[in-house]
């Protein structure tokens, strides 16, 4: 490990395919800029603080910034406290300080969302899971909710982006018609960015709601956690 490499940990999560990676950035001088939990605030703490015990690994990448330009992205955003499991989380974090590209492939990998259907019916199998007196019913019925929402992220996640670059470029095509007196093409264009806008908030509408009930199943799982 060096100063401004993208390290993480491997921490455990009931049965949730055995564990998950907890990432930040190393600052080279014994600390660790991350988002820590459970206050879910980007704080620097010691490197034992960050790795609770566990062997620390780098993430490699072909390219990244220089380590000094690393370390001041994680000090830009210090204190911050806008963590979402789906679009800002520990993974999404350094992966930004390392590469100027937010992404988590752990989320892509496993995280799923429901485009049809009612997050909310999952609540049920929560609560109850809660309200058991028997820990491995509570977590056996935690991870059967967990597989109620368990769909192919790869299928669905690129609709969302194709619909938001379709109205970005169909925007352009409207200033570009009318700044060719073109008013015909510009409203014809205009409708189909609207279109496509509309398309994408729906679907970014679902992320949300399933971003919040997937959170809500992983904290109750922690929760259950010896």
């Amino acid at each position: 490990m060096a100063r401004g490499d993208q390290i993480y940990v491997l921490r455990e999560l009931l049965n949730l395919n055995g564990v998950y990676e907890h990432h930040g950035i190393d600052c080279g001088d014994g600390t660790v800029i991350h988002y820590r939990k459970p206050s879910e605030v980007i704080e620097r703490t010691t490197l034992a603080t960050f790795s609770q015990g566990q062997r620390v690994r780098a993430k490699t990448y072909p390219t990244t910034f220089i380590p000094d330009v690393v370390v001041d992205r994680a000090f830009s955003r210090l204190g911050e406290n806008r963590y979402n499991l789906l679009f800002n989380n520990c993974e999404h974090f350094a992966t930004w300080c390392k590469t100027g590209v937010s992404h988590s492939q752990q989320i892509k990998d496993f995280i799923p969302w429901i485009v049809k259907g009612d997050p909310s019916q999952l609540e049920t199998p929560v609560d109850r899971a809660l309200q058991g007196t028997d820990l491995q019913q509570a977590k056996a019925a935690l991870d059967r909710a967990l597989g109620q929402i368990k769909v192919v992220w790869d299928d669905v996640q690129p609709r969302y982006k194709r619909a938001k670059n379709e109205a970005q470029a169909w925007g352009k095509v409207a200033e570009t018609s009318l700044q060719r007196h073109r008013e015909d093409l510009a409203r014809a264009a205009l409708l189909r960015k609207v279109n496509y806008q509309k398309e994408a908030d729906k679907l970014e509408q679902e992320l949300q709601k399933l971003a919040t009930m997937t959170e809500t199943l992983l904290r109750n799982s922690v929760k259950l956690a010896p």
